[in-house]
């Protein structure tokens, strides 16, 4: 696993290699896969320790957190992935060949993840309808991860965006602010 998540971030999804992971850790192909079952299996694997170690990352981030929790996760979210852009942009290239969904295992770490956003959320609007915040939670964190991403590829350089996180965290405030005078969640 180690060897495995440290060639993907040294080369990134598109150029990833079982094969050279086996090599260097002096497995055959074969024992990779009967490990993980297929190349996709060794990817989600390697994508599920990303998770858990962006979600601690989190977690560490809020229990050190004085003042805006939100801010401290988008400015999490921007850190993380500036410090692990092939790794991290994997989470979102990878799709199983077959078309198939992610194996449950693995939606949960993704939820649980996402789990941790909603909760933030949740706090600074209580009164809220649970699934309205699970929906905004949802939107705010896509809203977060295209500004990081644009930042990553160097696409706002082009915009003119010089403080994506500064930008992305003014968008979920308004969004907040929004759904805080429509009495609930229900702002986009």
């Amino acid at each position: 696993m180690d060897e495995g998540r440290r060639q993907l971030a040294e080369v990134g999804l598109a150029h990833f290699s079982a094969r050279e992971v086996a090599k260097r850790v002096g497995y055959s192909i074969g024992t990779l896969y009967n490990v993980f079952g297929s190349l996709d299996g060794l990817i989600l694997a390697i994508n599920a320790r990303t998770l858990r170690l962006w979600t601690a990352d989190f977690r560490r981030r809020l229990a050190e957190a004085q003042g805006d929790r939100i801010a401290a996760l988008i400015r999490g979210y921007f850190e993380f992935a500036a410090q692990n852009p092939k790794t991290w942009i994997a989470i979102y290239e990878h799709h199983l060949g077959d078309g198939a969904a992610a194996p449950r295992w693995y939606q949960d770490l993704v939820a649980d993840l996402l789990g941790i956003a909603a909760a933030e959320i949740a706090a600074v609007l209580p009164a809220a309808d649970p699934q309205q915040t699970a929906a905004l939670a949802r939107s705010l964190v896509a809203t977060v991860h295209g500004h990081c991403a644009f930042s990553l590829y160097k696409t706002f350089d082009l915009l003119g965006e010089t403080a994506p996180a500064q930008a992305a965290l003014a968008r979920v405030g308004e969004a907040i602010a929004a759904a805080r005078q429509k009495g609930g969640a229900s702002a986009p």
